[in-house]
């Protein structure tokens, strides 16, 4: 490790005005199923974060919201510059999350193995930004439900085998599962538990 890897890069310059419209964009990312939004804020986004994905933490998460990140980021710059703009706890076990970044295209974790909230507290559950090589340029699914008007086809790039099989699975747990977050570079793809998966080729 370098010295220049010990230093924590900047977070928001105007947190208010910047979280704001980070969180508008967020919010109809997650209202529009499918739709990719832009998020891009100037920060110095650690090594491992995709900037969308440092972006919503630094939105979202606050000392009252745990995450997990993979071993390698929560040791690592990642996880430093989290605890550091965040003041987030980084938990080791991904039911305790309330938010969590995993690689797409990783094995492990599965979707199931976060916190799907429970009957009184359904909204409790994790939300998890799942960073992708893209998103674009992926076998094409079709989705539908609350927030997409018919049907909606995406492609994104970089995600296991089964991953659309496990968001099948999360979505016929609704109301509960989790919430998911596509990322690639700056632009952020919504897909809460209450979209179906109709076709996946």
């Amino acid at each position: 490790m370098t010295p220049n890897d010990t230093l924590i890069g900047a977070g928001f310059a105007d947190p208010v005005f910047q979280s704001q419209g980070a969180f508008r964009a967020l919010l109809a990312a997650l209202s529009e199923p499918g739709l990719a939004y832009d998020i891009s804020v100037s920060v110095e986004t650690p090594v491992g974060l995709e900037p969308a994905t440092a972006v919503a933490l630094l939105t979202l998460a606050d000392y009252e919201t745990p995450i997990w990140l993979p071993a390698a980021l929560r040791d690592g710059p990642a996880g430093a510059w989290l605890r550091f703009h965040c003041g987030a706890t980084l938990v080791e076990y991904p039911a305790r999350a309330a938010f969590a970044v995993i690689d797409g295209a990783g094995t492990e974790p599965k979707l199931a193995a976060f916190n799907a909230g429970d009957d009184q507290f359904p909204d409790r559950s994790t939300t998890v930004l799942v960073q992708c090589a893209g998103l674009e340029g992926g076998a094409t699914v079709t989705l539908e439900g609350p927030g997409i008007p018919g049907q909606r086809a995406v492609a994104p790039a970089g995600l296991r085998p089964e991953f659309w099989a496990e968001v099948e699975d999360n979505a016929a747990l609704y109301p509960l599962g989790v919430d998911l977050l596509l990322v690639h570079g700056a632009q952020v793809l919504g897909l809460p538990r209450s979209t179906q998966i109709v076709e996946a080729r």
